[in-house]
């Protein structure tokens, strides 16, 4: 190509020679760019800087990046006439363009890789559970032990936002799955004339197995969530280091009082869900059964036992205990960043509904053995 006034290419001399001359400044960068990229340069090349005036590190990057792209390293090449301000801006830039170069592409694990560290991650998170667990049971004796330890005003707090204000909710759900429960029941009863029969498999249904985990599910996305939210946002501000400081224990003045709201809260809002659940199966046994009000109540009487709701309630502590567990604990080790809190919180809730539906087998194969 003809020459530039910024660059001449000489192929006569014993080495090809990139003579460089004017001023190689910004204004000027797209104009040199285009003269570089029209360039056939040879491999062995030789860069003559005599003629060059200034350069400045936008236009040293495009010079390297050029020379690069061909398969040249430009460390490896003659470099000469330079003044020594260029000379220290081509090395600085040259620094910079080797050790970006450097950066390896992070390899992708493979399936078996990636499960093993999936199964480690699972297993230290178990353990942290389990070890947790232990303090917070260690905690609890030792309330029951010393009841003066136990702080009333905390404890009556959390009950009041983990149970009281947990009703509605929970009063609103399960009526609606007594009545979908009902009709779906209702729909195959028909068919053989034993409408009466479906009091029964929602007197049972509900009372054993669907309040109590629904009511479980509902409590692990808001209180479960909440005790994350709340304990991960003190961790941030430094509030249970400032507790640690004052000589109090954090699991006496934070763990406790939720666990315990939380295992009294529960078999509560299950009460409430076997009645509003049965209340909802009623409503829809009268108007599509042709089931009145007083032939479900008679017939409940009969069908429901008391064992079925009394084991519904108690798989509410266990359930209770779980999910505070899992729900302080996360709140309690999370990273020191609002970005971790919100994953810890998303986490909470997942890890809770899981251990709960685990629960709720572990109880239906031990009843079943047990014949209950």
């Amino acid at each position: 190509m003809p020459d530039t006034p910024w660059i001449t290419l000489s192929a006569d001399d014993p080495q090809p020679t990139l003579r460089l001359a004017g001023a190689w400044r910004m204004p000027r960068l797209a104009e040199i760019e285009t003269a570089l990229n029209g360039l056939r340069l040879p491999a062995a090349l030789k860069v003559d800087g005599s003629a060059l005036q200034q350069i400045d590190s936008a236009s040293a990057l495009v010079l390297l990046r050029t020379l690069a792209a061909g398969g040249r390293d430009p460390a490896a090449l003659a470099w000469s006439g330079f003044s020594a301000i260029n000379e220290r801006i081509l090395d600085q830039v040259r620094q910079q363009l080797a050790a970006t170069a450097e950066t390896t592409a992070v390899r992708q694990p493979g399936a078996l890789e990636r499960l093993g560290r999936q199964t480690a991650a699972l297993a230290e998170l178990l353990q942290g559970h389990l070890a947790f667990l232990g303090l917070t049971l260690v905690a609890l004796t030792q309330v029951v032990a010393r009841p003066r330890r136990l702080r009333l005003r905390e404890l009556s707090a959390q009950v009041e936002q983990t149970a009281l204000s947990a009703i509605p909710v929970v009063a609103l759900v399960t009526l609606l799955i007594g009545v979908v429960f009902a009709y779906l029941l209702g729909l195959q009863a028909e068919r053989y004339g034993a409408n009466i029969f479906v009091v029964d498999g929602v007197g049972i249904g509900s009372t054993r197995e669907f309040a109590p985990i629904l009511v479980a599910v509902i409590v692990a996305g808001r209180s479960g969530a909440a005790f994350t939210a709340q304990l991960g946002s003190m961790r941030l501000t430094e509030e249970i280091d400032a507790i640690q400081t004052l000589g109090l224990s954090p699991l006496q003045v934070l763990v406790v009082p939720r666990v315990l709201a939380l295992m009294l809260a529960l078999p509560l809002l299950v009460f409430v869900g076997d009645v509003m659940s049965l209340i909802g199966a009623m409503f829809i046994s009268s108007s599509m059964l042709d089931i009145t009000p007083a032939a479900f109540l008679a017939r409940l009487r009969e069908a429901l036992d008391l064992r079925h709701v009394l084991i519904g309630l108690a798989k509410a502590p266990v359930f209770a205990l779980a999910i505070a567990v899992i729900g302080v604990r996360m709140g309690m080790t999370v990273g020191r960043d609002t970005r971790a809190l919100g994953a810890a919180t998303t986490s909470t809730v997942v890890q809770s509904i899981v251990t709960v539906i685990l629960l709720d087998a572990v109880f239906a194969i031990v009843l079943q053995a047990l014949d209950l």
